[in-house]
């Protein structure tokens, strides 16, 4: 091998050598890349993921609602089609989920009938609360329009279920000695409403340059 040969294997050797590094230095910067971004993704998705709007949870509950009457439908005896659904079905679907509620509602024979904060337990039953019964009751109205059904034929905005939330409404308020009643809000006066105006000033007396 003279000098020209080990000369040129030592470039060979060195431009591999320089390649390599290269390439490994490549490899390194494509590494911290991928790390970066997965973790600005995984920061994203977290930060995403506990800013959801209130709408979704609406729109997930009004999906479960909407699927737990369907079966309630469909376990019926006999099973019914949601177009011969009636008010008196979502009656018959609103007392079948009394079963599961949680809210004590004191009979009239209870010594606690009234109180709103009883001392001690009683055997009065439970019940769904008159403020879960009348938010499902508009999810549902809403679902059974999205689902193809026709406002006026919804029944869940039936007179008769507007007549029972009603009497669930005051029959618990009693029971439990609390009140639903919605407190109505002072209005700031309006700009645009006339106010009162003061008298006028009285006039003043006459001139008597008429009598020069």
């Amino acid at each position: 091998m003279n000098f020209q040969e080990f000369e040129s294997n030592n470039n060979n050797r060195s431009s591999i050598s320089t390649t390599t590094a290269t390439n490994n230095n490549l490899m390194m910067m494509t590494s911290m890349t991928m790390a970066m971004t997965s973790s600005s993704s995984a920061s994203s998705s977290s930060t995403s993921s506990s800013s959801i709007p209130s709408s979704s949870r609406y729109e997930n509950q009004k999906r479960r609602d909407w699927n737990t009457f369907g079966q309630y439908l469909r376990n019926h005896r006999p099973p019914l089609s949601l177009s011969r659904c009636s008010g008196a079905h979502v009656l018959e679907f609103l007392r079948y989920l009394d079963q599961f509620g949680k809210t004590k509602v004191h009979t009239q024979m209870c010594p606690f009938y009234g109180h709103p904060t009883p001392p001690a337990p009683c055997p009065c039953p439970l019940r769904q609360a008159w403020g879960s019964l009348d938010a499902l009751i508009g999810r549902l109205r809403a679902a059974f329009e999205e689902n193809g059904g026709k406002p006026e034929a919804n029944p869940f905005g039936a007179r008769a279920v507007r007549l029972y939330l009603r009497e669930v409404r005051d029959s618990q308020a009693k029971a439990r000695g609390i009140s639903y009643e919605k407190k109505k809000r002072k209005r700031p006066p309006s700009h645009g409403q006339p106010q009162a105006q003061s008298p006028p000033p009285p006039l003043p007396p006459p001139s008597n340059e008429s009598n020069h």
